[in-house]
């Protein structure tokens, strides 16, 4: 296999996460039969990263159970594993990543999978009991700190992992407040009103959520955290606290490469980073989804599970048909996330947007509901809460670039 300027012999994967497994998956049942190393810079097999904030932070599951695969299917696939060591360079010109312990790897072909990483406060002190939520250490780490019924945990962002791990630790029996900056929770991904909709459910089990506020500082003692102190001098005690305030595209190591970094690797419409024989997939993917065209933001990077398992597979199926000479298929997708928060169950397909027209077509906004995205007489997106029938049968009409009244003519059929 060639493109046009050396044999695709060995492909070298970086991030072993979902898309990164996914990506050396495809290489194999689309019959590559060459070298595949998988980077990771965690020691663990890839695992399942959304039940790190429900099921195994509340101890109903243990870590072999968010294995992605087990052992012997991993071990099937013939990769070279090059695990608990992370990636800090790439010389695009020689066609090497280097890597954090000083050693070089030379590769043929590369999907870059790395993923993202927590956010951190500005002067985030380093205190016991400070956490975020990333990786499977970190949710055994938080898990233990919240085992106990008194514990008092503040999260700062009410975005979805904030509020999934809000809603576990107060299941759980812990006292909760959630800081949000915003003026409403979850507005990045849902919009001002039904995003305070969706965390209305917080109140009625006792979660105080706190919008509008500024934290100052984290406070402690003897090195250990005691509380969260606001612009307005309100302290808030705390035994934990997890800053939850989002992720950025773990593309650090990247910087001076010669890639096009802006939020993310840019890539084109075929995850192609315009440098020969490097693919990009996942969390620290932005791409041109012209799902969306001619909407302002069809260029988008996608932190949901799906996007990753479909991102690793087309950007590895991309790679080896460009090196035989075929043409890459654009990768285009519908947007799809669920969070599950007490007893709700969160749904959306498509992209919210700032200006979206907001229409609920089913249920109440004070419990189980659906609800309508669109923008310039274009369906964007589908929302459901506890609905799950009213949501999938959308994800076709966004992909359809279907008109609003279309979208409202579907609403109508699914109601009556």
């Amino acid at each position: 296999m060639t493109d046009g300027s050396r044999q695709l012999e060995h492909v070298v994967v970086v991030g072993a996460s979902l898309a990164g497994l996914r990506a050396c998956e495809t290489l194999r049942t689309d019959g590559f039969a060459g070298r595949i190393t998988l980077v990771g810079a965690e020691r663990e097999l890839p695992y399942d990263r959304p039940p790190l904030s429900k099921k195994l932070l509340a101890g109903e599951w243990d870590g072999d159970r968010i294995r992605l695969r087990k052992p012997e299917d991993v071990a099937g696939l013939g990769l070279e594993m090059m695990l608990g060591v992370r990636a800090s360079g790439l010389d695009l010109d020689r066609r090497h990543l280097q890597m954090a312990d000083g050693s070089e790897l030379a590769y043929d072909g590369l999907v870059i999978a790395t993923g993202a990483s927590p956010r951190r406060l500005p002067d985030q002190p380093e205190l016991d009991g400070v956490c975020v939520l990333r990786t499977l250490a970190d949710a055994m780490d938080l898990r233990a700190r919240i085992a106990e019924p008194a514990t008092r945990l503040v999260v700062i962002g009410a975005g979805f992992i904030g509020l999934e791990v809000a809603a576990t630790a107060r299941a759980r029996g812990c006292t909760v407040t959630v800081l949000e900056g915003a003026p409403s929770p979850l507005i990045r991904g849902l919009g001002v009103a039904m995003g305070a909709a969706v965390a209305s459910v917080h109140g009625r089990h006792d979660v105080e959520l706190r919008c509008g506020v500024q934290v100052r500082q984290i406070e402690g003692a003897d090195g250990k955290v005691t509380g969260v102190r606001l612009v307005d001098g309100t302290l808030i005690g705390a035994d934990v606290v997890l800053v939850g305030i989002g992720v950025a595209p773990d593309t650090e190591w990247l910087s001076g490469s010669g890639l096009t970094l802006r939020d993310g690797i840019v890539c084109d419409d075929t995850l192609w980073t315009g440098v020969p024989g490097v693919y990009a997939a996942g969390d620290c993917a932005r791409w041109h989804n012209r799902v969306f065209d001619p909407h302002d933001d069809a260029e988008m990077r996608v932190e949901h599970w799906t996007n990753a398992a479909e991102q690793g597979a087309a950007a590895a199926r991309n790679l080896v048909q460009v090196a035989a000479g075929e043409a890459p298929v654009p990768y285009e997708s519908v947007p799809f996330f669920w969070s599950d928060q007490f007893e709700s169950r969160i749904q959306f397909v498509g992209r919210a947007h700032g200006d979206d027209d907001v229409h609920v077509f089913a249920g109440s906004v004070e419990g189980a509901f659906a609800a309508l995205y669109g923008w310039q007489g274009r369906l964007r997106g589908v929302l459901g809460v506890s609905m799950p029938k009213m949501v999938m049968p959308f994800r076709a009409l966004v992909a359809a670039q279907a008109s609003w009244g279309e979208a409202l003519e579907k609403a109508r059929t699914l109601t009556s």
